[in-house]
């Protein structure tokens, strides 16, 4: 068996470079490469694939994030309430609108944010809730909003890793305020660059962040408001258009590896499985498995030529850049557990079932030469 590697982007691409090339000619031969009309066709397109009533197509997910932030009026002396498990830019957003992050430990089986102690860290400085839902799996949605309407909190899902993902049979993304995606390469729909997208039900908030995108600009030098350079390129979004049209396909084998992996490995050694529950579609960005082995096992499928990766191997509540928050080790304690545990597996489209049944292979032998 040759090496497996974590991911794997040239088959996908092997496979549509027809269609990658046509997009590529056409974008070139109409020469608009920014705000072309490929890019308000991907921000339909997308918009009504999943069902949003706007689509505002942005440099990154992170931008996403910023522009969502202060297109919310989140600035200095606000706080905005996160999960400490999650990429940084999840909280790294908040602190460049000048508002201070607060860190609300996870549920211990879906590593999402636990609403149950949400109440606990609002303050009169509380704005809003950023929602992260993670490695492809909803956040409890139910209890988040009843606590935001509560308490008048804007909330803004980080959508980043779940594109498609569904909760009680809405997409998620349909339920806060707005919600941020990323385009990044390696997501479920990637780009061949960065790229992201915030979708709103508020056509005011729409027009503002295309303002917010592009200098606070909507007339030609004409500036409204403050802004920064933040527009999907023309290129990307003509890419993204291709890659929308497979885009379902890509999530069902998705779910197909992630139901084989989780039935064959059933039972072996200390393994925890990703969550799965009634309302709940989970899109499998990442399959991650959790165990006190973790280090060992990763070494071992190392070994034996599986790629693997840790997401995330430092809390963000625990990051140096964060430091002057005063978190300490011990604080959120299922957090700082599951950067011990977690280890991501190969689960792309393009993997094969032969590949998929050496991982399967080589993990029961670790668990059976380790009891």
């Amino acid at each position: 068996m040759r090496p497996i590697k974590f991911f794997d982007l040239s088959r996908q691409h092997k496979k549509l470079v027809r269609e990658l090339l046509a997009a590529f000619r056409s974008v070139t031969r109409g020469s608009a490469f920014i705000l072309g009309k490929e890019v308000s066709s991907f921000e339909s397109a997308f918009a009504k694939c999943f069902g949003f009533p706007y689509a505002v197509g942005v440099n990154s997910g992170s931008d996403a994030l910023y522009l969502s932030l202060i297109a919310s009026g989140i600035g200095k002396g606000d706080e905005v309430i996160t999960s400490p498990f999650t990429y940084i830019a999840s909280a790294d957003s908040i602190s460049q609108t000048g508002a201070r992050p607060v860190f609300v430990d996870i549920d211990p089986v879906t590593l999402t944010i636990n609403p149950r102690l949400l109440e606990a860290v609002i303050t009169k400085r509380t704005k809003a809730v950023v929602v992260v839902h993670l490695f492809g799996y909803p956040a409890d949605m139910t209890r988040i909003m009843k606590i935001a309407r509560k308490h008048d909190l804007i909330i803004i899902e980080d959508a980043a890793q779940a594109v498609g993902a569904k909760y009680r049979g809405r997409n998620i993304g349909s339920f806060g305020d707005l919600a941020c995606f990323s385009f990044f390469p390696t997501k479920n729909l990637g780009a061949l660059g960065d790229g992201g997208m915030i979708v709103t039900g508020n056509h005011d908030t729409a027009v503002l962040l295309r303002k917010l995108r592009a200098h606070g600009m909507f007339k030609k030098y004409h500036h409204d408001v403050q802004g920064i350079n933040s527009r999907l390129d023309t290129l990307q979004a003509a890419f993204l258009g291709v890659k929308l049209k497979h885009f379902h396909a890509w999530s069902e084998r998705r779910r197909s590896l992630a139901a084989r992996y989780t039935r064959a490995l059933a039972k072996v050694g200390d393994l925890r499985f990703p969550p799965s529950a009634e309302g709940y579609r989970h899109v499998y960005h990442q399959y991650v498995l959790r165990t006190g082995e973790r280090d060992a096992l990763r070494e071992f499928l190392d070994a034996h030529g599986v790629g693997t990766e840790v997401y995330y191997p430092l809390a963000l509540h625990l990051q140096p850049l964060f430091k002057e928050l005063g978190y300490v080790p011990g604080d959120l304690p299922n957090a700082e557990r599951a950067t011990r545990e977690v280890l991501a597996l190969p689960i792309y489209p393009e993997l094969s079932n032969e590949e998929q049944s050496y991982i399967i292979k080589i993990i029961k032998r670790f668990f059976k030469d380790n009891p």
